[in-house]
């Protein structure tokens, strides 16, 4: 019941709490000044209902691609350390743990820079982590020390190079979201369209028994205000905010490591 309720909140909140009141305050002006228009209902489906089931659409896309990827990720770490813990002839060494630290604050950082949308930040972690994928990369040439072979280290490689294209495709799924100017053109229609619409819910109050006559704005406002939440919580996958959110967690990668 307690997550059923927090997700509720998510989708309901001061916002729309904020335009229902003017609907329903636009509706009530109108009906006491005998403003009526017989709007076509139509109009709420093209111009604002179908652009943001869209954008909802497209930004859930970006989520499971972000998903994919992450999953590359964490399947190609989890590779590199098994490698170095399984494939070495001389088992005195401390390649695992080398593995497990680096793989550690590769995905502290991922996390930062996922929830952050600070540039100067971005830049300055993207450095960090590509220093820890330099490092990795160094580490497994290392390997052929400790009586991996040529065959072996060159598919290890490869690994981190997974590893890499994975974590600049999070980048780009982090930095391009879905088109910004659909994104713009939806929320100014879902926040005036009550409001506007004020005609059309007076003139539909002889339809209703006394005292639901709001039932109209208060509805539209809901539903339209929601789609706008869900669709902004889908939109950023990894500030840990929504429901939906991706959860990088590097106690979970390095649980498997042992």
């Amino acid at each position: 019941m307690k997550r059923i309720l927090k997700s509720f909140f998510l989708i309901i909140n001061y916002k729309t709490l904020i335009i229902t009141a003017l609907a329903v305050i636009s509706t009530y002006i109108c009906f006491h000044l005998g403003l009526t228009a017989d709007f076509p209902d139509m109009l709420v489906g093209v111009a604002i209902v179908f652009p943001v089931v869209f954008s909802i659409g497209s930004a859930y896309n970006r989520r499971e691609s972000a998903l994919q990827r992450f999953s590359d990720f964490k399947g190609h770490a989890i590779a590199i350390y098994y490698a170095s813990r399984d494939w070495p002839t001389i088992k005195e060494n401390d390649l695992k743990e080398r593995v497990k630290f680096l793989v550690n604050g590769m995905t502290i950082l991922m996390r930062e820079m996922f929830k952050s949308n600070h540039r100067a930040e971005w830049q300055e972690n993207e450095k960090k982590i590509y220093s820890y994928f330099s490092q990795l990369s160094t580490l497994t040439m290392q390997m052929r020390n400790y009586g991996v072979q040529s065959g072996e280290v060159s598919r290890l490689s490869q690994y981190v190079s997974k590893m890499i294209i994975a974590f600049d495709n999070l980048k780009i799924i982090h930095t391009y979201r879905t088109p910004v100017t659909l994104r713009a053109y939806s929320k100014v229609f879902i926040y005036i369209f009550p409001i506007i619409y004020g005609p059309y819910f007076a003139n539909t109050f002889h339809d209703f028994s006394a005292h639901l006559e709001y039932v109209m704005p208060v509805l539209y406002s809901f539903i339209l205000v929601s789609l706008d939440n869900i669709q902004d919580h889908l939109e950023h996958p990894f500030d840990e905010v929504g429901e939906d959110d991706i959860r990088i967690d590097e106690a979970e990668i390095t649980s498997f490591m042992n």
